[in-house]
């Protein structure tokens, strides 16, 4: 993985992308744990290997394939992200977000972001969704610092960082799928350890409902680069401190419930793109 400042313009993967590949997406996802059955709904014209691509960070985390899709799905032309690469794992933000500035260069002009998360509210429950309507960005750095891009803006108003107008459909989807989908506030941490009881009950205080590692740096680019963003959390644990006696949080057990839960998360986001793409 080369080093920030010697990254390849986004533009430049892009255009490697579209020169092999007849599709031009009108909308983008990326898929976190417990969201990989998409890339099998996906009618895909062509697919890349992040290691093919110039720039595209390369995870290692379980769940995560490392392919971009691109495609139709339900009629609307896509481009996948399937999986991401986290901040946790030693790439700096600008790393782990180029793959959405790539997307915003090959067009798209909504994103979709999805991920697993713990749920702090106590009215969510395990194999829950939730729409995100905001978020807490305590990660501890900025996707957008270092040098201004070219032609953006680096001051991001995020007032509202998740396009309102796209928050019912999550909802109609979800009932679709038959899921039980609310909405809420996503508190992000750097990772890669699970939080502590005490961290939850101040994070309960601050006015999150979820909590994960993922979604606010790709959410403060795409904004940057001018898309409309949703993003679905999947509920796959209770946050620390919150399940009862003896709780132990795991990554198995994230893993676990999230492939118990893709079949239904897939009816929902594929119903979300149908109403919105």
């Amino acid at each position: 993985m080369p080093p920030k400042n010697r990254l390849p313009r986004p533009a430049v993967t892009a255009a490697l992308v579209t020169k092999r590949c007849d599709t031009r997406p009108r909308l983008g996802l990326i898929l976190g744990s417990g969201f990989g059955a998409v890339a099998r709904a996906i009618s895909v014209e062509r697919e890349f290997p992040y290691r093919d691509l110039p720039g595209f960070p390369v995870g290692t985390v379980p769940g995560h394939a490392g392919r971009l899709l691109l495609g139709d799905w339900n009629g609307v032309p896509v481009a996948v992200l399937a999986g991401r690469a986290h901040y946790y794992e030693g790439f700096d933000l600008a790393e782990s977000t180029f793959s959405t500035r790539v997307l915003a260069a090959l067009g798209i002009s909504t994103l979709v972001l999805t991920n697993a998360a713990g749920g702090i509210n106590p009215r969510f429950k395990v194999g829950d969704f939730m729409a995100l309507t905001d978020h807490i960005n305590l990660i501890g750095t900025n996707p957008l610092r270092g040098p201004e891009p070219e032609g953006l803006n680096r001051f991001v108003d995020l007032t509202q960082a998740y396009d309102a107008s796209l928050h019912p459909h999550w909802k109609a989807a979800a009932k679709v799928a038959g899921a039980k989908c609310h909405e809420g506030i996503y508190i992000a941490v750097s990772g890669p350890s699970f939080e502590t009881p005490a961290e939850i009950r101040a994070f309960r205080t601050l006015g999150a409902d979820a909590v994960g590692m993922s979604t606010v740096p790709e959410t403060i680019v795409a904004r940057q680069c001018g898309l409309k963003v949703a993003a679905l959390s999947c509920i796959t644990n209770a946050a620390a401190g919150l399940g009862g006696k003896g709780q132990v949080v795991s990554h198995l057990e994230v893993l676990e419930l999230a492939r118990q839960r893709e079949d239904v998360a897939t009816r929902i986001v594929g119903e979300f793109v149908k109403r919105v793409g």
